[in-house]
């Protein structure tokens, strides 16, 4: 997630590239088409079983972290707002480590707004109590599942997305459905993860799945989500939008009237730009620009990007800079949130972390990202972005940011990639560049740990890195 607006953009070498951006940051940054081709049913099945193919492999076995490989089957039906679904979820899911599994447990993230009172998400079907003010709830499972087995928890469900213009909220007739679906929590060595919803940053922290979702909507409500999607004509003035997505840690998706553009890098990877009534159409064509070329970028230097699909949702009101979903984000006209948000489909997506107990494993290094991208190496940054009190620290967790609001983003963003600035300056850009996609690929699908990036980056140079590592907090 982007917090705020950054500091003035540097261009770099491309023409085209820099006359799209400096047009688009010369705006102010305050906050504030048509259909898919449907297709005959033998191509939606072939792009249904292909979906699975384009990324390079599945998560690693991870016998620490459980319930493991899970897959999602969702049938959820739009009114004719697309604030409003209901439908089933089905998930099936294996124990993966070596104790045994006597229940799950659901986490419901948008009940965090209304709690037990007035649920956003609601479960019907299964025996379970809520915790953490409705935002989980534990699902006892009939008998102790043993290591390797699988079960499956399945219910009804609805969703009302609230007013209020958020990740998970409305602006008009455009409804934002960030987390809405019900996830598994990840058990590890420190127990069950069951944090509080953090409006400031991410709570979020998943393993690598599969989603199946059917999307039945009117055909005037289009449906940018994660995912490769292939409509098909539904009831009378409706369309049912299937959805495929493999290896993602979250599922999202947007409701409206929304324009439409779309273009394919020269990866091949095909980017779609969904833009809200307010967004002039070459404000979302410079953004597609932008995005097909950072979306290679990033990919020659972390790892080509395995999804094929991307969707950008623009709405110049969002009150966040950006926040980012697996291959979905949602942006303002602003290329720096842009660049950062696709930054997020390696930190956090491809390379996964807890969010809420390192979130400098993410937003640190989408910001670096991003730096990168745009020419920026910051220089002197250390001393212009003290620590101004003996308890910050990088490694700090989302509930110290949360009680210390107003120095989440200079600490976590600001000093977090200034870290890895200096990192580079003291190993080398081109040992930092390798340290950087190396570890990306060891960490394909699994999940990032503070501890392990300071191994690899200590395993990339002779340099001692002790001192480093106190100067920058970095516990």
């Amino acid at each position: 997630m982007m917090t705020s607006t950054g500091p003035p953009f540097r261009p770099v070498t491309s023409a085209r590239f820099t006359t799209t951006v400096q047009r688009l940051l010369d705006r102010s940054e305050a906050p504030s088409g048509p259909r898919r081709l449907l297709l005959p049913l033998l191509a939606v099945l072939a792009v249904l079983l292909s979906v699975g193919a384009a990324p390079p492999g599945r998560a690693p076995a991870d016998p620490t972290r459980t319930p493991g490989a899970p897959t999602y089957t969702v049938e959820l039906s739009s009114d004719a707002t697309g604030a409003h679904w209901r439908g089933h979820e089905r998930i099936v899911f294996t124990n993966t480590s070596p104790e045994p599994l006597h229940e799950v447990y659901l986490r419901l993230w948008d009940n965090f707004r209304g709690g037990c009172a007035t649920p956003s998400v609601r479960v019907t079907g299964l025996d379970g109590s809520p915790e953490v003010d409705c935002t989980a709830l534990r699902v006892p499972l009939a008998r102790p599942l043993p290591r390797g087995a699988c079960d499956t928890v399945e219910f009804d469900l609805g969703i009302d997305v609230p007013d209020g213009l958020d990740r998970f909220g409305r602006d008009g007739a455009f409804s934002f459905i960030g987390n809405a679906l019900p996830v598994l929590a990840v058990r590890d060595g420190a127990g069950w993860h069951l944090d509080r919803y953090s409006e400031l940053g991410e709570s979020f922290y998943g393993l690598a799945s599969d989603f199946s979702v059917t999307l039945d909507h009117p055909t005037e409500v289009l449906v940018p989500a994660t995912g490769t999607a292939v409509d098909t004509p539904g009831g009378p003035g409706r369309t049912v939008t299937r959805i495929g997505a493999r290896q993602v840690r979250e599922f999202a998706w947007a409701a409206g009237p929304f324009h439409r553009i779309e273009g394919r890098s020269g990866d091949g990877v095909r980017v779609a730009v969904y833009s809200v009534s307010s967004v002039t159409a070459a404000d979302a064509r410079a953004m597609l620009d932008l995005s097909l070329r950072t979306i290679d970028d990033h990919s020659a230097r972390y790892g080509p990007y395995p999804y094929g699909d991307v969707a950008t949702v623009l709405d110049d009101a969002f009150g966040f800079g950006g926040m980012e979903y697996p291959a979905f984000v949602l942006d303002r006209i602003r290329p720096s949130a842009v660049i950062h948000e696709l930054a997020h489909q390696w930190w956090y997506g491809i390379v996964g972390d807890d969010q809420y107990r390192a979130p400098w494993l993410d937003e640190s290094f989408a910001e670096y990202a991003m730096d990168v991208e745009l020419g920026r190496t910051k220089e002197g940054c250390t001393a212009a972005t003290p620590f101004r009190s003996p308890a910050e620290r990088l490694t700090n967790p989302m509930s110290y940011w949360d009680a210390h609001p107003d120095r989440y983003e200079a600490v976590i963003y600001d000093r977090g990639s200034c870290a890895l600035h200096e990192l580079s300056r003291l190993i080398g850009t081109d040992t930092m560049s390798a340290l950087l996609h190396d570890y990306a690929r060891a960490h394909w699908f699994g999940v990032s740990t503070t501890a392990e990036f300071k191994a690899a980056a200590q395993a990339a140079t002779s340099v001692d890195l002790t001192p480093f590592w106190k100067e920058h907090r970095i516990d």
